[in-house]
């Protein structure tokens, strides 16, 4: 049974003073022993995405934006053009790693992190929010409204 942590797209585009707390939290965590695998996700955008057309949103066009604010070290980084990073390619990983559990945390809790979570869970995956490992980018009213969200959705027990 492996334990993967999750980090959920610390980048610099998502990076103020609703998330800056986040990035020593996270490192603190990396450092703990109890998963057997870390990875992180990384979005990009692209001209013609929906992120543009229908939002007007242009951040993470550029490898500035892109930029994770943590250092990766050799642990796998999933790029991603949507706000989940379930994909064949994470599908994959999680397979060939045997990973039995899936630990989220990073930005934004009520986009990437709630979408990421959802997809887990919809397609069997034990997964668990570290709510405190979390934020969103559009403030702690945006936080704390997916992680009740959350709670509603995939289970208590599940939010941590």
């Amino acid at each position: 049974m492996k334990k993967l942590l999750l980090v959920i797209d610390m980048q610099k585009a998502f990076i103020n003073e609703n998330t800056n707390f986040l990035i020593d939290k996270i490192r603190d965590l990396l450092n703990n022993d109890y998963f057997d695998k870390i990875a992180f996700t990384k979005f990009i955008n692209y001209s013609d995405s929906y992120f543009v057309k229908k939002m007007n949103y242009k951040r993470c066009m550029d490898k500035n934006d892109c930029e994770i604010v943590i250092d990766t070290l050799d642990n796998k980084v999933l790029e991603k053009g949507k706000y989940s990073v379930f994909n064949d390619e994470f599908r994959d990983y999680i397979m060939e790693n045997k990973i039995s559990e899936i630990y989220l945390a990073g930005v934004d809790t009520d986009a990437c992190v709630l979408s990421t979570a959802f997809d887990l869970f919809e397609n069997g995956y034990d997964v668990y929010v570290l709510k405190d490992y979390c934020a969103s980018s559009g403030g702690i009213s945006y936080h704390e409204a997916a992680i009740s969200i959350l709670k509603r959705n995939i289970g208590k027990k599940q939010v941590i």
